[in-house]
């Protein structure tokens, strides 16, 4: 039999990297999966990589009419589900003296507002014994510049992981956390618009990870599907995947 024989999983943030890697080893296992995404290419990626074996919705991770409108579609193709990844989450790297209110209030929606209304939103369809994973980020723990309000954020979606592990106790449904550093997903093309940037902040990075390396979005799946699954004594709970760099 499968390893996720039957299981029905639903990941904000699928369409890409680490999601887009959960969803690919899930779907292996036997399960059925939901991913969402809201980039045109990424939803096509998606799509051509799980083919029929996966639903891929367009949704807008940071809106609450979208998780609303999510959690119909949902009930609508699962009834009741088991594992929620929250993954959607980016970073606008930018010094304090240019950190405006905008890109403020743009890492909170994103990073934090948005992943507790969906675990809110979500967490009735969730069957009992089930599981929440979110995705915070090494940025939650080290001081790392031009990373104010992205940090933050994360911090505090580390403290929404705790707090929601307490309040779902009673429906036996555990809460935990995924915690990436550096992971090779494209991400710095996307932050960084030259190669000149991407080179040197590659550079800088991997002389302070303790391995060396950037990890790679399959890894952080194994840590996501082990939270998710056979860690069952766990809840409340952050699991640091990124070269040692928050613990060395």
């Amino acid at each position: 039999m499968e390893r996720y024989q039957g299981k029905k999983v639903l990941i904000i943030g699928g369409t890409s990297g680490m999601g887009l890697a959960t969803a690919k080893m899930l779907i292996e296992g036997g399960a059925h999966v939901l991913v969402t995404g809201q980039s045109q290419a990424g939803l096509e990626l998606a799509r051509c990589e799980l083919g029929n074996d996966a639903i891929v919705v367009s949704s807008d991770a940071r809106s609450l009419t979208a998780i609303d409108a999510l959690a119909v579609q949902v009930k609508a193709e699962f009834h009741n589900f088991d594992l929620l990844f929250v993954n959607a989450g980016f970073s606008i790297p930018a010094p304090l003296e240019s950190v405006t209110e905008a890109i403020y209030d743009e890492m909170f929606n994103l990073n934090a507002k948005a992943p507790f209304f969906a675990v809110k939103k979500l967490a009735p369809l969730i069957n009992r014994g089930g599981s929440v994973v979110l995705t915070t980020s090494v940025a939650n723990v080290k001081g790392l510049p031009g990373q104010a309000s992205y940090g933050a954020a994360k911090a505090a979606l580390r403290n929404f992981a705790r707090v929601l592990a307490t309040e779902l106790l009673p429906r036996e449904i555990r809460v935990n956390a995924v915690s990436p550093g550096p992971i090779e997903t494209g991400i710095l093309e996307k932050m960084f618009p030259t190669e000149e940037m991407r080179s040197h902040v590659r550079e800088h990075t991997l002389g302070i990870i303790p391995m060396k390396r950037f990890g790679t979005s399959e890894e952080i799946a194994r840590a996501v599907l082990f939270l998710a699954f056979d860690a069952t004594f766990t809840t409340g709970a952050e699991i640091p995947v990124d070269g040692g760099w928050s613990q060395l």
